[in-house]
């Protein structure tokens, strides 16, 4: 039983170092990419369209 709870542990232990490495590595790409969208939104809204229509807006 000892060895049973001592391998989940080490199992969650391991999924825990692999999720944050994950996050860790994507974490400067997502900002990035928000950064990107941003301006990207930002610029659409800021030179305007003929077409005021909802669904052109973005």
């Amino acid at each position: 039983m000892f060895w049973k709870i001592l391998g989940v542990v080490v199992l969650v232990w391991i999924a825990f170092v692999i999720l944050g490495a994950l996050i860790k590595s994507l974490f400067p790409i997502l900002m990035v990419s928000a950064v990107i969208f941003g301006l990207y939104l930002l610029y659409k809204v800021v030179s305007g369209s003929k077409d005021k229509s909802p669904l052109s807006k973005f």
